[in-house]
């Protein structure tokens, strides 16, 4: 029985620092955010799957260090350059229980999204109606 009791107790802290050293720090999420994302899936919370094969437009996002940043919608052209309109969301960004979010203000609306996992290539966000929104890393398509 005591062997029985020291194994387990065993498992408990390799599960334990596990757990700890996988968890993820919001802070280390923001130096993938910043660049430009091509929306690639976004799940609804009814379950409901929208797939993205061709996307006309990309969303640039960029933050700094005093907690704002924005985002913008631009439109790729073949030759490398973007078309743009002059509209931008801007967001402040605050780490709140162990979360990164995102706190957007028009003059049209209020809303947060919360960063679910940000790469090198992957983007994954949900909005304040669990809606999943899956990006990938923009890669410019050029023809000579």
């Amino acid at each position: 029985m005591k062997y029985l009791n020291y194994n387990m107790k065993k498992t408990y802290y390799l599960l334990l620092i596990v757990l700890v050293g996988c968890s993820k720090n919001p802070e280390d999420l923001k130096q993938h955010l910043s660049g430009y994302w091509e929306i690639n899936e976004v799940t609804l919370s009814n379950g409901t799957k929208k797939v993205y094969n061709i996307n006309e437009t990309i969303d640039y996002i960029t933050i700094n260090k005093d907690s704002v940043g924005f985002r913008k919608k631009l439109k790729p052209n073949f030759n490398g350059t973007y078309q743009t309109s002059k509209d931008v969301e801007h967001f402040i960004f605050k780490v709140e229980n162990d979360s990164l979010n995102l706190y957007y203000k028009t003059p049209f609306a209020n809303w947060k999204e919360t960063i679910l996992h940000a790469s090198k290539d992957k983007l994954q966000i949900m909005n304040q109606n669990k809606d999943l929104y899956l990006y990938k890393r923009y890669t410019p398509i050029t023809v000579d």
